[in-house]
């Protein structure tokens, strides 16, 4: 059983690894540059990513599946999950990469993971596009605020109203949060989707994980990672291992087994997503800790997540 699941676990994160040194490879060799490399962030922020969110959510029966207390616990345990980030965060001298600290520690892969994870092992997943829909529109919506008030780009002269403004307007304008919010609503509705649509849509969702890992991959320096090792450790262990240990017992004792116990782990222990490191871009920032958060995060997760099923599995819960 161990064999199995490590192996499993490694078919899901190892190709993700390997996307990304495949796009700092291609840095390396002079095919990608970067101008590049910007613009392909730009274009899997504004067009992919939320064609990926789209595919995912419109497609999800919400009404047949909903669960209100499972909903409500998934949302719950992100704004928990992100209030021991900005603790955490705030042991940082620099203001200015707090906000990436804050996103790679609480950011999971929900959306690109969840449903492959789910349907891997239960043939279905149902209760992972109920888990996207409670955490990811939260995730990004956190996202924005953290990111923009903590941005380098931010004018110091800006009045608080104004700040506040503009981060609002961040997330009303965000692309990610269009496309949850355009799935959500295609689902609730029940609208048909031709085939033209869905193919259209499903080309674009497709490209979304493999080039933000490799304009992840294209954007990694390695000169500049050496002095954030200890606060990127920090915020793997945190994102790996200490969420699942507050709660995911607090999930069992609340009676959640199966596929939603499956759903609530990739929430809390999954690796953090490559659209961190897109997002982070977006808004100015730097990008290096979340970048290398990504990439530790992907080679550990592997491991950690293997152990939490063994450990899932061996109790009875799954």
């Amino acid at each position: 059983m161990f064999t199995e699941n490590l192996i499993f676990s490694l078919n899901a994160t190892v190709p993700v690894f390997l996307m990304m040194v495949f796009g700092y490879v291609m840095f390396k060799v002079g095919l990608l540059d970067e101008h590049t490399t910007s613009q392909l962030n730009k274009f899997t922020f504004r067009t992919t990513l939320p064609a990926l969110l789209f595919s995912d959510l419109s497609t999800a029966d919400f009404r047949a599946v909903w669960d209100g207390k499972f909903a409500l616990f998934c949302a719950a345990a992100t704004v928990i999950s992100t209030g021991i980030a900005v603790l955490y965060s705030l042991l940082h001298r620099d203001r200015a990469e707090r906000g990436e600290i804050v996103q790679a520690a609480y950011r999971s892969s929900a959306a690109v993971l969840g449903i492959a994870f789910v349907k891997n092992i239960y043939g279905e997943a149902t209760m992972a596009a109920l888990m996207i829909a409670a955490t990811v529109p939260l995730y990004n919506i956190i996202a924005v605020t953290v990111l923009s008030l903590t941005s380098p780009e931010n004018d110091k002269t800006k009045s608080g109203r104004q700040l506040f403004l503009d981060t609002l307007r961040g997330i009303v304008t965000n692309p990610i949060i269009l496309g949850i919010a355009a799935g959500m609503l295609w689902s609730l509705l029940k609208i048909p989707q031709p085939v033209i649509l869905s193919r259209s849509v499903s080309y674009l969702a497709n490209m979304a994980t493999p080039l933000s890992l490799i304009a992840l991959g294209a954007s990694f320096r390695i000169r500049d990672a050496g002095g954030c090792v200890r606060v990127t450790v920090g915020i793997a262990f945190i994102k790996l291992v200490l969420f699942c240990c507050i709660f995911l017992p607090a999930a069992v004792f609340l009676g959640f087994r199966g596929e939603k116990l499956i759903a609530i782990l990739v929430m809390l222990g999954s690796a953090t997503t490559g659209s961190c490191f897109v997002m982070a871009k977006n808004f100015g920032h730097k990008g290096t800790i979340t970048a290398f958060a990504v990439m530790l995060t992907t080679m550990c997760s592997a491991f950690t997540l293997t152990g939490w099923l063994f450990v899932l599995r061996t109790l009875g819960y799954i």
